[in-house]
């Protein structure tokens, strides 16, 4: 018998309010009431319910959980409210400074502060009107920020529908994280598919975000923590009232918190986490601080980027102490070799450490390394593993000083070491290692963006000859590559993978060649991999010559015009140009259809109202996006780009965690120092 409309109706409404229970026990209160077999059943059963009856369909159904839209690209929104960021600090007497200046703008003895902990995510702004949830942005540059609702939708510890006393509008804040074991299983699955593996748990929630397949975010594992809200503020005197009572809308009990009586009780709080955050499942990166009285709040208000009455405390980079059992000479696609360091694996910052950079002939020469010293390891903004030092003390006696290689641990061939330069470099190159790194970086996102291409698919199209040069890529058929395969041993040599070509992945991959030939000049030309021209040079002088045959006539002298170029870019291009190789390599991607020419000689400007002046933008902003975004918007407006701090200079645009040696010397040569809204203000944006 078929099911009438009003049946459907009733239907999906049972099914809907039983999911969305079951949701709130596993998710929210990690107490499963039902099996996992028995809740796939409910969420089919109601998939199949909306599919005979689309109409029915609610903005809000769990089967949003699932995902399935498709979006090509995130519309910026502007904030309701601006999602400044945090003051922060690594000390604990400037920590104290921030107690006493909360303590004299209230005029008070004593505060009450709560302390939460700073989550390694994205931060991400919930809206919900009538206790729906009704948009998600991220933080974008605190003004306005990317409409993200349809991925953040899959989050399952994101409520879509709120329970309980709620009020009609409510926006909602707090970070969405990769849990430690959502970003292994992940990184094993790029791993196989010989893709390339994300640094850390940080740029994996930040790209997941970013996926345009909301299927594919619902598979990666996000989890939301919350830690603050805006339209409660009415109901409740202070931020740890807020919080304890927003479980009751349908949110995971907010953990990790504490209420403080003063300072000293925030330091402990400090000290506990940061022996314990080791042992949490995901990663964190400090403490943030907060008044906890609203009334308190309002009274200290806002600067220009920061709120009065919160701080972040940043944790020190995690070090831990292992042996050195050896070195391995790895040849980058310049030919430079990078020593790097092969440990005995030890825990650091959640990820096991097997390995860690040791940078040139004179690091190792200066920290003094001997042969199976125990070693000193952090890792470089919780990301890469770096020796920081040397335990001397235990030292084996008899033990020898490391010497550099003096010959290509890849070809044999001698190495050589430029005057005024640290790095030893292999000048053979047909050195396979240069070969494959050159494919590599020609493949890359920012260079051709060949998407299907991990290092393991390079390694197999290389050795079966397959692509040995970057023109290659374009004499590729689907007879060539279906069917390949081949197992690899994974990076620590412990376990196998296998790189395979199936069908899909074939269509996909000459699909991502073919759209490579649209990828305009400036792209192309840093995609060639010629030395010392990375992306923003690469920029500069295609719009600077308008083709490839205006600049591969150039003389030094109209090289050096460019802003940025010296002579080492200069020498560099007019040898890469004098090669007969190069020439004809230029020639072939240019039968293969690539844009050596721009569209136009120079971008259209938006106005000329920063002509004269030059920037660096520096620093951490919301997103690798947004700091790209600003440098386009310093040229789209006549202005240059620098990337050093000189007294030319007319402005330093400052994200967060902006390195202190460019602040000082910024001081030094008196350049303002403005923030991402003043620069946009600058430009009355």
């Amino acid at each position: 018998m078929l099911m009438t409309t009003d049946q459907a109706r009733e239907q999906i409404a049972i099914l809907t309010k039983e999911i969305n229970y079951h949701n709130y026990q596993y998710y929210m209160l990690d107490n499963p009431t039902i099996s996992d077999y028995d809740f796939d059943m409910l969420i089919q059963n109601l998939i199949d319910l909306e599919k005979a009856f689309p109409s029915l369909v609610l903005p809000d159904s769990p089967t949003q959980r699932v995902g399935g839209e498709v979006t090509k690209q995130f519309r910026q929104v502007r904030h309701v409210n601006p999602m400044l960021s945090l003051g922060n600090t690594y000390s604990e007497s400037e920590l104290s400074d921030f107690d006493t200046r909360v303590k004299n703008g209230l005029q008070v003895n004593d505060v009450e502060y709560v302390c939460e902990l700073k989550y390694d995510g994205v931060a991400i702004s919930l809206i919900y009107n009538d206790g729906r949830l009704s948009q998600a942005l991220t933080r974008g540059d605190g003004v306005q920020g990317d409409d993200v609702t349809v991925n953040v939708k899959t989050i399952k510890s994101i409520p879509l529908r709120l329970h309980g006393d709620y009020p009609s509008q409510l926006e909602v804040r707090g970070e969405i994280v990769m849990p430690h074991g959502s970003f292994n299983k992940l990184n094993e699955e790029r791993e196989q598919d010989g893709e390339s593996k994300f640094a850390n748990p940080r740029n994996a929630a930040s790209g997941s975000l970013k996926l345009q397949q909301s299927s594919l975010v619902a598979k990666r594992g996000l989890d939301f923590f919350l830690y603050f809200v805006y339209g409660d503020h009415q109901r409740y005197q202070t931020h740890s009232q807020s919080m304890k009572a927003i479980a009751a809308y349908g949110f995971k009990p907010v953990a990790y918190i504490q209420t403080c009586a003063n300072i000293n009780a925030v330091f402990s709080f400090i000290d506990y986490w940061n022996e314990q955050r080791k042992n949490l499942p995901f990663d964190i990166d400090g403490v943030v601080i907060k008044v906890n009285r609203y009334d308190y709040q309002e009274q200290l208000g806002f600067t220009a980027k920061n709120p009065r009455w919160a701080i972040a405390y940043k944790f020190k980079a995690e070090r831990v102490s292992t042996k050195l059992l050896s070195i391995s000479y790895q040849v980058g696609r310049t030919g430079v070799i990078t020593p790097v360091a092969n440990l005995e694996p030890v825990l650091l910052a959640g990820s096991t450490v097997r390995r860690a950079t040791m940078h040139n002939a004179d690091f190792i020469k200066e920290i003094g390394i001997y042969q199976e010293d125990t070693v000193f390891v952090e890792k470089g903004g919780e990301v890469i593993p770096k020796i920081v030092g040397v335990d001397e003390q235990s030292r084996k006696e008899g033990s020898c000083p490391i010497e550099f290689i003096s010959h290509c641990p890849a070809c044999g061939t001698q190495l050589i070491r430029n005057e005024g330069e640290a790095a030893y470099y292999c000048s053979n190159n047909d050195c396979p290692p240069q070969i494959k790194g050159h494919l590599e970086h020609f493949i890359g996102r920012k260079a051709m963006n060949i998407d299907g291409l991990g290092e393991g698919k390079i390694d197999l199209l290389f050795e079966k000859k397959l692509v040995r040069s970057v023109s290659d890529f374009y004499r590729l058929t689907y007879a060539d590559l279906l069917g390949l395969a081949k197992v690899f041993l994974s990076d620590n040599d412990t376990k196998e993978r296998l790189i395979s070509f199936r069908e899909k992945t074939v269509e996909n991959l000459l699909s991502a060649i073919d759209d490579s030939k649209k990828v305009p000049f400036e792209r192309v030309l840093f995609a060639l991999g010629i030395r010392f021209v990375g992306e923003n040079s690469a920029k500069k002088i295609a719009r600077h010559f308008g083709s490839i045959d205006a600049l591969s006539t150039a003389t030094m002298e109209q090289l050096l015009e460019i802003d940025d170029v010296g002579e080492k870019v200069a020498e560099s291009l007019l040898s890469f140009f004098a090669e007969e190789k190069n020439k004809k390599l230029v020639a072939d991607l240019r039968s293969f259809g690539l844009q050596f020419e721009c569209e136009s000689k120079s971008d259209t400007l938006l106005s000329d109202k920063l002509k004269g002046m030059n920037f660096v933008v520096s620093g951490t902003f919301s997103t690798p996006e947004r700091r790209k975004e600003v440098e386009q918007l310093v040229e789209l407006h006549g202005g240059k780009l620098s990337t050093s701090v000189t007294k030319k200079l007319s402005f330093i645009v400052a994200g967060a965690d902006i390195g202190p040696s460019k602040l000082e010397k910024a001081k030094l040569l008196g350049i303002p120092i403005i923030t991402e809204e003043e620069f946009l203000h600058l430009i009355n944006l």
